[in-house]
């Protein structure tokens, strides 16, 4: 037992003293082996920084875009009320900026509230038609090629809707402002050719481009921009012939004072006439008598 032991220490030892020769010739051979790990390069320097608008791509347009998606909100919600609150607000500010332009509405004290009225109850009546029509345009006339389907949709609104739309609204101010049927239907044939000629010149542009470009929640608001300048135009055009008529009635007027006053001034030429005619008659019979008279003297 005694030689075991000895020899199992032994043993131990050695294996001991051999690990430790390991651990010392594995330190020398890390230290001369050469050095192989690369340095990573130096981070490149920042790229100049460049003046642009904070944040993302078109952030910065994003306050403009609440406006507009609190009425497409709207408009969702309840679109028939949307559109007939729209029309009055378009109608009103066509009135205004027609008054304006004709005349310093404000500062000469000129503003007619009667007209902004008048205005808004033309707009009132037709606002929901106007949007089922071009709900209907917008839903039919649709082709395989998209020059197409925009043509015939300008083609149609020009033929149909605009004379008639236009008849309508020239009628209507005329009755509105207490004339007759007459003045109606003289107001519609001096206004309505002239109108449906020049929205050929400006339509046309706008329905091609709200079709193409602008979605269809969006594009009462886009029309009624454009429709505030053009209402402005028919509101002018409206007031011109109204102006018109006025002086044709004057000038009516005074041709009719005229030929009174050449009716009485010929009535009393007439009886200038015949006054002096009778004087001169009379003068003649008392010559007549007197000169009888001396005669039956010579004669007695």
């Amino acid at each position: 037992m005694t030689i075991f032991a000895g020899r199992s220490t032994i043993h131990r030892l050695h294996q001991k003293v051999h690990r430790n020769l390991l651990k010392t010739h594995q330190a020398r051979y890390e230290s001369t082996k050469p050095n192989t790990t690369t340095i990573p390069p130096p981070p490149p320097p920042p790229p100049p920084q460049q003046r642009t608008i904070p944040g993302p791509t078109w952030a910065w347009i994003d306050p403009l875009m609440r406006p507009f998606r609190a009425y497409a909100g709207m408009q969702r919600r309840s679109p028939l009320m949307t559109q007939w609150e729209s029309a009055l607000v378009i109608y009103y500010l066509g009135d205004l900026s027609s008054q304006l332009v004709m005349t310093n509405a404000f500062l000469d004290a000129q503003y007619e509230p009667i007209r902004g009225l008048r205005a808004m109850i033309i707009g009132s009546i037709t606002a929901i038609p106007s949007y089922k029509w071009f709900l209907f345009l917008g839903n039919n006339f649709n082709y395989s090629s998209h020059i197409l389907s925009l043509t015939v949709k300008v083609c149609v609104n020009q033929t149909f809707f605009t004379p008639l739309f236009n008849t309508y609204f020239f009628g209507m101010q005329t009755l509105l402002s207490g004339g007759s049927w007459a003045d109606a239907k003289e107001r519609v044939i001096n206004t309505v050719p002239v109108s449906w000629k020049n929205s050929w010149k400006l339509w046309p542009a706008v329905t091609a481009f709200s079709f193409t470009f602008v979605p269809w929640q969006y594009r009462s608001v886009f029309a009624g921009v454009i429709a505030i300048g053009w209402q402005t135009y028919l509101s002018w055009l409206n007031r011109t012939d109204e102006n018109r008529q006025v002086l044709e009635h004057i000038m009516e007027k005074d041709v009719e004072q005229q030929v009174v006053r050449r009716g009485k001034e010929e009535k009393r030429k007439k009886k200038a006439e015949k006054k002096a005619d009778e004087e001169k008659t009379t003068s003649k019979k008392k010559r007549r008598k007197d000169v009888d008279a001396k005669e039956e003297g010579i004669d007695r």
